[in-house]
């Protein structure tokens, strides 16, 4: 600032103290501005929030802005909007919202403290990705430790969900033990009790986030999204002695390969039943008798993992199954939070192509369909069209609730056979590769991560695998067989469209054409 501008500027103005919250929909990022705003007003200050909506970014990223300023005689002049280099306080309630807070210059090293949830909520781009398109929070923490002039960092958001309520009750919290803000503990709580809604969650919440701003920091990890937190067995003492005696048939495995292959052996349980997770075991232990990588057994543990993949894939049963399971319905109801007495309505949209219908049915009678063309163009224009049912309601419950039954009769179906006969071939394929290069049999395994899903998503994701299976057999005998099986694998996961891909395999072709010519 020159000379002549600190002469003129309005000494009122360093009396206004400038907020900006940063959320996505679904957050309370509105009940957080009308807290913040209720308890200034209280306080005797005067206030003007406001909001700009970005609806087309992140799912409904919004900014909120608060003004405020000790109440005088004379109303002062607030701003709409936060500027660059001009905001005291910056909150956002997840991740990536401090990095597009930083990014945009909201947050600076003379004057912002930020108050920011460690956790993530992923972005649209991230999601669509089809391998792992998440952005790396470090390297946001690394720059908000450099842009504030205080950081607030911890993962609010588990404590919000410990104590049934949303978000925006811990960043209150966390706002209040910052001290940034000129408002009194007692203030804070006051505003949330005026509110009349959920008020004796949103104080637990509110009250663990302002002890935890004091507290000494701890060097735990965060979970990452979608984090494996499998819940231990239940059930009778006779089912669980049948599941612990697979579980310790798993857990004397050689290390490595152990700890995979307890997660593995739960998952392909839950998928059919104990008969399946024998099953799951006997080819675990055929690949383990064929590592000859002493110590380390890298084929062994993919395997774990891609084996009960193959073995516990998505179908309609399963998706059927897992949608009328309580464990989801009370999982839904904690993240929404309804009020006492409110009925959640729960639709499910379902798109099922005559593939899946003809999956459904027994082995023989849905090869035959599928062979017949002009069958399956009459069986998808009957089935392939989006619908909507009602899962809250009992009729198309139960509809979903007989398809999920239908897990019993899987191993009979369609689908399964079709399954199963593709996890040999590829895992014999893998296998007759050990002897000769057992990195190349290592990255054959990996690459079934490339299916997933059902429907569309599945169909898509086989289309790449079998492109990836092609090229491994073209490169395999070269000495880096290996590393371009995994740079065609990480080629495939780069689009949806498989372009990185097809141009990857055209670069192994290029010089692998004319040898095969020669």
């Amino acid at each position: 600032m020159n000379e002549l501008a600190r002469k003129t500027a309005d000494p009122r103005l360093g009396s206004i103290i400038k907020l900006a919250i940063m959320a996505v929909g679904g957050q309370g990022g509105s009940v957080l501005t009308n807290w913040i705003e209720d308890c200034a007003r209280a306080s005797g200050y005067a206030v003007q929030a406001t909001s700009v909506a970005g609806v087309a970014q992140r799912t409904g990223a919004t900014i909120y802005y608060i003004e405020m300023a000790p109440a005088a005689k004379k109303q002062p002049v607030f701003s709409l909007m936060p500027a660059a280099g001009d905001v005291d306080i910056l909150i956002a309630a997840e991740m990536m919202e401090a990095g597009r807070a930083i990014l945009r210059g909201f947050v600076t090293p003379d004057r912002t403290t930020l108050v920011a949830s460690s956790h993530r909520a992923l972005a649209v781009s991230e999601k669509t990705v089809p391998g792992d398109g998440m952005a790396n929070a470090d390297e946001v923490v690394a720059a908000a430790k450099i842009a504030a002039q205080r950081l607030v960092l911890f993962d609010m958001n588990k404590i919000a969900v410990d104590n049934g309520t949303v978000i925006s009750a811990s960043l209150l919290g966390a706002l209040a033990g910052s001290e940034t803000l000129p408002f009194s503990r007692e203030a804070f709580e006051t505003a949330i009790r005026a509110s009349g809604r959920g008020v004796e969650n949103s104080l637990a919440a509110f009250n663990a986030a302002y002890e935890a701003v004091g507290a000494e920091p701890t060097d735990e990890k965060q979970d990452e999204p979608g984090a494996d937190r499998a819940a231990q067995p239940s059930g009778s003492e006779s089912l669980l002695a049948r599941y612990r005696a697979l579980e310790s048939r798993a857990e004397s495995l050689p290390g490595p390969v152990a700890e995979m292959a307890v997660r593995g052996l739960r998952s392909v349980i839950d998928f059919q039943d104990f008969d399946y997770g024998r099953e799951y075991l006997d080819r675990l232990e055929r690949v383990l008798a064929l590592d000859n990588a002493k110590g380390e057994h890298a084929l062994s543990r993919e395997a774990a993992k891609y084996i009960a993949r193959a073995m516990a894939y998505d179908d309609v049963i399963r998706v059927a199954d897992l949608k009328t399971r309580l464990s989801r319905f009370e999982r839904i109801r904690q993240e929404m939070n309804p009020q006492d007495g409110t009925r959640m309505k729960l639709t499910e949209f379902m798109h099922p192509r005559a593939e899946e219908i003809v999956g459904m049915l027994p082995a023989r009678l849905g090869r035959s369909l599928s062979g017949r063309p002009g069958t399956m163009k009459v069986i998808d224009r009957l089935f392939n069209r989006g619908r909507r049912l009602r899962s809250d309601r009992v009729l198309p419950f139960l509809q979903l609730y007989v398809v999920g039954g239908l897990r019993r009769w899987r191993r009979g179906t369609y689908r399964h056979a079709i399954e199963r006969d593709h996890l040999e071939t590829w895992l014999d394929t893998a296998l007759g590769y050990v002897a000769a290069d057992y990195d190349l049999a290592v990255e054959v395994i990996r690459n079934r991560r490339l299916i997933k899903g059902y429907s569309d998503t599945h169909a898509r994701g086989l289309s790449k695998f079998d492109k990836v299976m092609d090229g491994a057999s073209i490169v395999a005998g070269r000495p880096d067989a290996a590393d371009w099986v995994r740079r065609l694998r990480e080629a495939a996961l780069q689009d949806e469209q498989g372009k990185a891909l097809d141009g990857a395999l055209q670069t192994i072709r290029s010089f692998t054409e004319p040898q095969s010519a020669a």
